[in-house]
């Protein structure tokens, strides 16, 4: 669990790092107002896994159910970082109309619509796992 728990901090800083790199590039990008989504996004699910990893050893789940608990939210905060930073570098997302996304090549109209999706079904995936992680009460110790 301790190697579980330096791995999503690790991974969350690092996401956070990126997340700052990429708001170096911002004025360059296709849509700049993606890019500054894509910053955020680095910098929010970078602060989201480091503080998962605070609370790590208090989820209690089965070693399996971590396992799946750890890929999703690892899986879902650098998809929808790559979804957007994909969106912002080439204008493309016709899926997140608000940040000004144009009409991309249908393959990567697919790409960042399948990530999209996924991350969503993951994270909430996710976090249902973590609530009943937390809420779920832990046996008592055995003695004897």
């Amino acid at each position: 669990m301790a190697t579980q728990s330096e791995k999503i901090l690790f991974l969350g800083v690092l996401l956070f790092f990126l997340g700052l790199v990429v708001g170096l590039f911002i004025p360059m990008m296709a849509n700049p107002r993606m890019g500054l989504t894509t910053h955020l996004e680095g910098v929010i699910n970078g602060m989201f896994l480091m503080i998962l990893s605070l609370f790590w050893s208090r989820v209690n789940l089965s070693d399996r159910a971590l396992s799946i608990v750890f890929g999703l939210a690892v899986y879902g905060a650098f998809a929808n970082f790559s979804a957007v930073l994909m969106a912002a570098l080439t204008g493309a997302g016709k899926m997140m109309p608000i940040a000004g996304g144009q009409q991309g090549s249908a393959i990567l109209e697919g790409l960042i619509s399948f990530l999209l999706i996924s991350l969503a079904l993951a994270m909430l995936a996710m976090s249902g796992m973590l609530l009943y992680g937390l809420y779920k009460p832990r046996r008592a110790a055995v003695r004897g």
